[in-house]
């Protein structure tokens, strides 16, 4: 069983170490990949770990997309943020940094006016559904932060509306997916819950799935995929020994604490 307390403490350690070898590595590679993809990026998984490993990308004979780029840099630096910031309350100031993190090195945005860390300025869509307006967005956020922070015993089901409700407020300009699934990630962490990566292969059931949460309130079927992608998940947290390795670390620590005779 994958005990949540050790993949937190796996990940946070491997970072502060520069570990990228380990669950921390695969993590930020995979989430970052698979995150940008379902927004359309271009780049592979063997480009994504090139860019988070070395910094740079491998000459393949093809021309690279910038905003690819600086949107997977940004991703690296969001998921930062969030590990860094797993003992503050979930807020609209905290929001709007991840999104900050994400965009901030995005010329394309900046060129088009776009808000930066901030709610979006002009109207949009996505899906077909009418989303938020730009003055009813702080509004909605507000109600939907209350509601989530007001909650016991945060379920995967909790999750599940929580993310369905943010998308459907979708409060940026761009980066709505991405700053929500870094959302859903880190309350899993909080919340004694296995966390998981939607991955770009189950696209069109991730979609479906959110899409009738949002329409008819429905969060069965949002809750069993994130579910399906928990288990691949647990299967990584195996593979690296994340609950072992925790266990052996207390261990020392208790050891190294004990009175010397």
């Amino acid at each position: 069983m994958c005990k949540v307390e050790a993949v937190r403490w796996v990940l946070l350690t491997e970072k502060d170490n520069n570990d990228r070898s380990g669950l921390y590595g695969y993590t930020q590679r995979t989430m970052a990949y698979n995150s940008n993809r379902i927004e359309g990026s271009t780049l592979t998984e063997d480009q994504t770990a090139s860019l988070f490993e070395e910094g740079f990308l491998p000459p393949n004979g093809s021309a690279y997309k910038s905003k690819d780029i600086e949107e997977m840099n940004g991703h690296f630096l969001m998921f930062n943020k969030m590990l860094t910031t797993l003992d503050d309350k979930l807020s609209e100031k905290l929001i709007k940094n991840f999104h900050y993190e994400l965009k901030a090195g995005v010329f394309e945005d900046r060129a088009n006016g776009y808000a930066i860390g901030e709610y979006k300025k002009r109207s949009n869509t996505v899906g077909g559904l009418v989303v938020a307006s730009p003055d009813s967005v702080s509004e909605r956020m507000q109600e939907l932060l209350y509601w989530y922070n007001s909650s016991k015993d945060i379920s995967l089901r909790t999750l599940a509306e929580l993310h369905a409700r943010f998308e459907y407020i979708h409060p940026f300009q761009d980066g709505n997916g991405r700053v929500g699934r870094i959302i859903l990630f880190r309350e899993c962490l909080n919340n004694d819950i296995v966390p998981f990566i939607i991955r770009n292969d189950n696209r069109i059931e991730y979609i479906m799935s959110l899409h009738e949460a949002q329409v008819n309130g429905n969060y069965t079927g949002l809750t069993k995929y994130f579910e399906k992608e928990q288990r691949e998940y647990k299967t990584q947290c195996d593979y690296f020994d994340v609950n072992n390795r925790y266990a052996s670390a207390i261990n020392f620590r208790r050891h190294s604490q004990q009175p010397r005779p």
